[in-house]
């Protein structure tokens, strides 16, 4: 056995222990990816959801409100009191108009994330091959980031066409570190080792984050509610519009009051 031999043999049992853990990390990568962009799928579609329902109806609200203190400013022009309070009651109507806009007032078709299993398997699939964090080189990195992020908006929208035409893309560029010489190698293997367990981290906070947000608390809520027969955005919608006919009412009369009737 010559002595380059010698020294190259315990360096490629390494590679081959690296590229084992690598291929491990890979696949966890995948699976922990798609939780977590099923995960966004679901608040996404859930937050259209209550924006189309319960949203819209706080926005009417809000108008309601700035009208009843704008009709209570011009009966008391002195009052600096109600002149602040309809300046802040108009600029809340106006944002929750603005924002009622900005979400969009149609219902979601559907009103549950369920992609098919063909899907997901297909996410899986993709996300291996093109994620960033298997990846060394800065540039194929940034490239890597970018088809990342549009197969989760594909994912998330529920869009096959899309995500093979990604795969194609990344087949038609995709690089390789075969040539690269058994020391370098080793090195890359460790670097990729390496981001994917700080990727993998970065998920878990993410997850986590979204978990305990008040959009998810309030998914899950009424998720369980749903089980026993009742729609608690329906009974939020209920309880505002009430409101709204409240107020409406007020200020009919303060018009009515003003008009002398």
């Amino acid at each position: 056995m010559s002595a380059l031999t010698q020294i190259a043999a315990p360096d490629l049992d390494e590679l081959k222990r690296k590229k084992a853990v690598l291929a491990g990390l890979e696949q966890e990568l995948a699976e922990r990816e798609l939780e977590l962009s099923t995960l966004r799928g679901e608040l996404r579609l859930f937050e259209n959801l209550y924006n189309a329902r319960v949203g819209a109806k706080y926005a009417e609200l809000d108008e309601a409100k700035a009208r009843v203190m704008e009709m209570a400013a011009r009966f008391f022009p002195q009052s600096g009191e109600f002149q602040s309070g309809a300046r802040s009651a108009r600029e809340q109507a106006d944002q929750s108009a603005r924002e009622n806009r900005d979400a969009g007032t149609e219902p979601p078709r559907e009103k549950t994330f369920s992609p098919s299993e063909d899907l997901r398997k297909l996410f899986r699939e993709v996300a291996k091959k093109i994620h960033p964090d298997l990846s060394s080189d800065p540039k194929e990195r940034e490239r890597r980031h970018d088809l990342m992020a549009r197969l989760n908006m594909a994912y998330e929208g529920l869009d096959e066409h899309r995500i093979r035409a990604i795969l194609q893309e990344w087949e038609d560029g995709r690089k390789t570190d075969d040539a690269a010489g058994l020391g370098l190698q080793l090195v890359k293997a460790i670097r990729k080792i390496a981001q994917a367990r700080l990727r993998l981290e970065s998920i878990r906070d993410e997850t986590e984050r979204l978990r305990n947000c008040e959009m998810f608390k309030l998914m899950e809520k009424i998720g369980a509610a749903e089980k026993e027969g009742r729609d608690i955005l329906g009974e939020m919608v209920s309880e505002i519009e009430d409101k709204i006919d409240l107020l409406r009412s007020k200020v009919k009369k303060l018009a009515g009051e003003a008009l002398g009737f």
